[in-house]
Parts: structure tokens; sequence; C-alpha cells
């Protein structure tokens, strides 16, 4: 397996390139597997005008997951892994998803999207943690952003979109499998599909994000869902999570390119109060995660869009 480090103006300051690409020793099929939120760096600069202690900003990782990838390349398939803490920068917002309320001199006659994760405090630069803890005291140059996505943001999905890009050109389709974690409390009632499967829980393992159908074919759900049932977990599809910014942005069925978010239930792999590894469940997922590769190398999308119903 080969492992290709992001490219950005850091590595001049010697810091930590945006991304990492572990790559597979031979292409086997269309698929990429990303994580946005796993990244563990938050450069000093951050850390010194942040009131808060490096592990209160971890609170917005998906924690690790980058680690329940691991027998993924092994299968013929790319990871890409982001290095940036989510707490830097989030790389599943839009570029313009900017929160007017972080900034002292935010450009009069710039565009930004007013959405409800930025408002919230969660847009592309976050002015929370998912703990709902502020991280600074007060407001900060539009400089800071404008470094921040020149050097994070637009690499890491120039980079997505040329792995896409080669999937495409090699099998004539792409597909984003776009890997998250959630945390347990996050869990909600079921939306029906487990009923319909013998499961009443209203604690999901798995969330399927689709955004409705529109971002993938429906093949691409169902097999997905058949897979993590075969292995006892219970499923949900769109509730909490229906796809953020990776999916809408590299999801484009009409044009051959397909993407799912996958929210794994942190408490399956982690103690989530400590933040430490469960063994037997990591390893688990690890196993269930190289077999859906394996598996979705032989799944053909050529040609199939969504379903207007969906």
């Amino acid at each position: 397996m080969i492992k290709r480090l992001g490219k950005s103006r850091q590595e001049k300051t010697s810091a930590r390139p945006p991304f990492e690409i572990i790559e597979p020793g031979r292409l086997e099929g269309p698929v990429v597997f990303a994580s946005p939120h796993s990244g563990r760096f938050y450069p000093q600069a951050l850390r010194r005008a942040s009131i808060l202690d490096r592990r209160s900003l971890r609170a917005s990782e998906d924690g690790y997951v980058d680690r329940l990838l691991e027998a993924v390349p092994a299968a013929g398939l790319p990871v890409l892994r982001a290095l940036y803490g989510r707490a830097y920068v989030d790389l599943n917002r839009a570029a313009d998803e900017l929160d007017p309320a972080m900034f002292e001199d935010l450009p009069a006659n710039l565009s930004i999207r007013p959405t409800d994760r930025v408002a919230a405090g969660f847009g592309v630069v976050p002015r929370m943690v998912a703990s709902g803890r502020p991280i600074f005291a007060g407001r900060l140059p539009f400089a800071v952003a404008q470094a921040r996505l020149e050097e994070v943001h637009v690499p890491y999905h120039r980079a997505l979109e040329e792995l896409m890009d080669r999937a495409a050109e090699r099998f004539g389709f792409a597909v984003l499998i776009d890997c998250h974690s959630m945390p347990s409390h996050r869990a909600i009632l079921d939306d029906g599909l487990n009923s319909r499967h013998g499961s009443q829980s209203a604690e999901p393992d798995i969330v399927l994000g689709d955004r409705f159908g529109s971002s993938c074919a429906p093949e691409l759900r169902l097999a997905m869902a058949r897979h993590f049932r075969d292995r006892g977990y219970r499923v949900i599809r769109n509730q909490p999570y229906a796809g953020g910014y990776c999916t809408e942005a590299h999801g484009r069925p009409a044009e051959a390119r397909h993407a799912i978010q996958l929210e794994i239930n942190r408490r399956l792999y982690l103690h989530e109060a400590s933040g430490r590894l469960r063994a037997e469940g990591t390893r688990r997922l690890q196993e269930c995660l190289g077999e859906l590769a394996q598996s979705l190398r032989h799944l053909d999308l050529a040609g199939q869009l969504p379903l207007a119903a969906e």
C-alpha cells in the first residue's frame, strides 16, 4: 500500500499536510472511502488562540474513524483521510458556510451561505465544538478563515474530486463512501426501516445518508444496508444525518458520481467518556468495512440514477 501526503503551503513551515491518501497496491474498483472528521492535528496557532484545551477541542472529532478503514486499501480501494482536527476547519461544510459572528472584518460583499449549521456555530470555520462550548473568546480576523480554506479545505476537496475522476475514467462511474461517527446520545427513534427487518431498537448502529435519495442510486444504499444488517448492525436511513457538504458536492448521479454518508455509532468501537478504542468493537468494524469494500467493488452503478420517489 502506498501513502501519498497532500501538499499545501503549510509544508513550507514544516506543518502537517492537509490530508493523506492511502492507495491500494492495485486499484480494483470505482469506490473511494473518505474520513473528513477524524483528523487529530491542531496547529499551535489554534491552540494559542483558543480558550479550550486540546482535549476539549477534540470533542468535535469523529474519533478514530480512519482507524476503522485500515482494511479498505487491502481490498483494492483508496482511503482519503483528513489530518487536521474538525475544530480547525470542517471539511463537511461548503467554503461559503461562514459565520458572520466569528469575524471582525468580514467583507461586506462576500457571498455566504446562512445555513442552520452556521447559525448553531458549526460553519466551515467552527465557532463551537460539539460539546457546545465556544472555541474563542472573541472575533477573529477574516484572514484566519481564508488561510484555513486555502491550506486545508480546497486541497482536500480537490484531492477527493481527483480520486472520483480517476474512478469514473477507469470504471465508468465513481462512488464516495463518506465515513463519520455519531455520539450514542444523538440516536433517535427508528424511521420504520428497522421494524420491517425485525428490530424495534430506537438506537441505530449505522445511519446511511443519501440526501433523501438525491446523492446516489438506491442500489448503493440498499447494498450497504444489507451488508451491515447481515452482520447484526441496526441500520436506518437519513435520520438524524442525511448527508452533508461532501455528499452534496460529490454525489451527482446524473454525472455517474454517487455519494453516501456512513455514520457509525461510537459506542460500537469507542469508550465515549475516555476516547479510548474498544479493541473488539474496533476489530469487528475493521473487518466489516474491509468486507464492505470487497463487496462494493462488484456493484455496477453505470447508468443508475436515483428514483424520483426516493
